[in-house]
């Protein structure tokens, strides 16, 4: 249940920032979604790309640092407290969320973020444990087309 997202480490100045995704782009690898977060030195962008070993040899090959890392697609109802209940069943279990963001499409009336725990084998656990539906990458990869 868990997917593997890759994190390219970029310095935060103009230009930075197209060479990868032209060379994901020459390469012919979509990108499903995407975050950026920066401080005054670098950026990471982190990425889930269905064949992520292909991307991460395309960007490695381009000079980029890449860390490939586990993370965990849920659903989250779209609704005025979806994600208060979930982080909620989260917290409970003491699991710590280093961060999340929202992918780019919906399951019905659902939302899907990608969170990263610090544990994300109980994270699964837990969630699954709570009803809260648990994305795996096939049908993630299947349905974000």
């Amino acid at each position: 249940m868990k997917i593997n997202q890759l994190s390219v480490f970029l310095e935060n100045k103009p230009g930075q920032l197209s060479e990868p995704c032209r060379a994901l782009a020459d390469a012919g690898v979509s990108i499903l979604t995407l975050s950026l977060a920066d401080t005054d030195q670098f950026g990471i962008m982190r990425l889930i790309i269905r064949d992520w070993q292909k991307a991460k040899a395309v960007l490695e090959k381009a000079g980029c640092v890449v860390k490939v890392t586990e993370v965990v697609a849920i659903e989250v109802g779209d609704k005025p407290g979806g994600l208060a209940d979930v982080l909620e069943a989260i917290e409970a279990a003491d699991i710590n969320i280093e961060y999340m963001y929202a992918f780019t499409f919906r399951r019905g009336d659902k939302a899907v973020l990608v969170f990263r725990f610090d544990d994300p084998d109980s994270a699964v656990k837990v969630l699954q444990d709570k009803g809260i539906g648990v994305i795996g990458g096939v049908e993630l990869y299947g349905r974000a087309q």
